[in-house]
């Protein structure tokens, strides 16, 4: 592998982890170029959905247990092709016995809820991507638009980590990844249709600030690494699929160390502070009762900052379900 090839591996490492497994089910769901307008779209109704059996025991599930209280760990991921297979007897097992459900965030299907968000913190028309952009990157720029169906005039006014985002969904919508067939969006109808309570342990509008509030320089490196790893964003993101649908935690932890080692600084803000933030509150859910499924992104449930480890150092017992 060359220099070149090691660096595009790199850098899409980095974002199948920010995009797939890590961070914003409601920006990820937006169709490629729906930022690029500015009338709000609104979700159609989510149908329950049959979800393909894995082969094998399929993804990875952990529990908490005490004497009143059982928590259910399940990682996720946030786009899908509808064929991946990934349902399991106990993921399904442990899904019905619960009493509530909790994502990262209540609503992800709600892309009318986003786009005022994304109009309030994702446009700079001050500075614009061309005068913060080399020549190189404009042309690397007008290419990724263009085979996103957009143009670099349109994405021009966007702040550098919206560009990203909308960037990084075309090429997996081409390569038949549908932000519909993700596991919260699979997995909200049913607990609608069950009655299961849905909580979250965030916001949409929490979500877009750990985003927006990145320094512009943050920014930039995000969307540098996105033009990158452009071509090679699906086959890099079939890889984690699989290794997501297999059980394969250690090829996920690969995948979450090189997000640290690439950025730092995103690494922190969109995994370490949110995981921290979240035993917190698992915490309190146990030192509750009653059963609860907690379905949040695989890169949370990864490597030596996940949320396991973090609530292991406080004493919590984390089993992986055989």
């Amino acid at each position: 592998m060359t220099f070149t090839q090691r660096l595009k591996s790199s850098a899409a490492g980095f974002v199948r982890s920010a995009l797939g497994i890590g961070f914003a089910v409601a920006l990820v769901a937006q169709p490629s170029g729906t930022f690029a307008q500015t009338a709000p779209a609104v979700s159609p109704a989510i149908a329950l959905k049959a979800t393909p059996q894995a082969q094998g025991s399929g993804p990875a599930l952990w529990v908490i247990r005490d004497a009143d209280s059982t928590l259910y760990l399940f990682g996720t991921v946030h786009v899908l092709r509808p064929t991946t297979a990934w349902g399991s007897a106990r993921v399904d097992a442990a899904f019905d016995s619960a009493d509530e459900i909790w994502f990262e965030i209540s609503n992800p299907d709600d892309q009318a809820a986003v786009m005022p968000l994304v109009q309030r913190y994702g446009l700079s028309p001050d500075r614009p991507l061309s005068f913060l952009l080399t020549p190189a990157e404009l042309v690397a720029l007008n290419a990724a638009a263009s085979a996103a169906g957009l143009t670099a005039a349109q994405l021009d006014p966007f702040r550098p980590w919206l560009a990203s985002l909308t960037l990084a969904v075309a090429p997996l919508t081409k390569a038949g990844y549908d932000p519909a067939s993700g596991v919260e969006l699979v997995l909200k109808p049913r607990a609608e249709a069950a009655g299961k309570p849905i909580k979250a342990f965030e916001t949409i509008d929490l979500q877009i600030g750990f985003l927006a509030g990145l320094n512009e320089a943050d920014q930039l490196a995000f969307l540098r690494l996105t033009l990158e790893a452009y071509e090679d964003a699906a086959t890099e993101l079939d890889q984690l699929v699989e290794a997501w649908a297999t059980g394969d935690v250690a090829g996920i932890e690969r995948v979450v160390t090189e997000m640290r080692e690439e950025s730092p600084a995103m690494y922190d803000i969109l995994l370490v502070r949110r995981n921290t933030d979240w035993a917190n509150q698992i915490q309190s859910l146990l030192a509750g009762s009653g059963t609860a499924f907690i379905a949040v992104g695989a890169a949370h449930l990864a490597g030596e900052d996940s949320v396991q480890a973090l609530l292991e150092d406080r004493g919590v017992v984390v089993a992986a379900v055989q």
